[in-house]
């Protein structure tokens, strides 16, 4: 019997410092969730639920009337301001060669365009008309490396390789989320502001 009273008594003695080590893990835990919440960072229960944006995509014809508005901004920007200029210097803008200067200068503005005002208003002014606006899929902000895939190479490939132009378009009329070539190059899409 002297042997069984130790035991026992050393098994009480465990049980208090498990139940003691327990005791200081809660409260750390209660600390360590209680500074978490001042400090703003929240952790989410799965009883709440994050709002997630829904869009609704802008279609096929919608996308191309904003790009046509916008082909004839820059031709009139090209024929207003780019050849006259060209002429005033005494450059030469002879329209039958493809790279003339004024022709590089056109194709300057349309480049610059599409990149600084996809990039500073994430619209054109064609999609600024229809309520347009293009997003990023991945990002909250449209990054220049996205804006460069779009812009740039979508819109070299859509102008330069005209028979192509169908293709790289008429592929958003299709998709889920009405992405045309260029928007899955970049992993953008259009959308309506509303």
């Amino acid at each position: 019997m002297m042997r069984e009273e130790p035991n026992k008594e050393n098994d009480y003695e465990k049980m208090e410092q498990e139940n003691s080590i327990l005791s200081k893990d809660e409260s750390r835990l209660v600390e360590s969730r209680e500074s978490l919440e001042t400090e703003g960072n929240h952790i989410l229960t799965p009883s709440e639920t994050v709002a997630v944006p829904t869009y609704r995509y802008a279609g096929f014809w919608m996308r191309l009337w904003a790009f046509l508005l916008d082909i004839l901004i820059v031709w009139s920007i090209g024929a207003i301001v780019v050849f006259p200029l060209f002429r005033l210097l005494g450059i030469s803008e002879s329209q039958s060669f493809l790279f003339s200067p004024a022709s590089i200068a056109t194709t300057i503005v349309l480049y610059g365009y599409f990149i600084l005002m996809t990039k500073y208003f994430k619209q054109t002014l064609g999609k600024m008309v229809f309520g347009l606006k293009v997003i990023d899929l991945k990002h909250d902000d449209l990054t220049w490396k996205s804006i460069l895939f779009r812009e740039g190479v979508g819109r070299y490939i859509a102008l330069f390789y005209f028979p192509l132009t169908y293709i790289v378009f008429l592929v958003a009329a299709f998709t889920s989320k009405k992405q045309g070539v260029h928007d899955f190059i970049a992993d953008t899409t259009v959308v309506h502001e509303n």
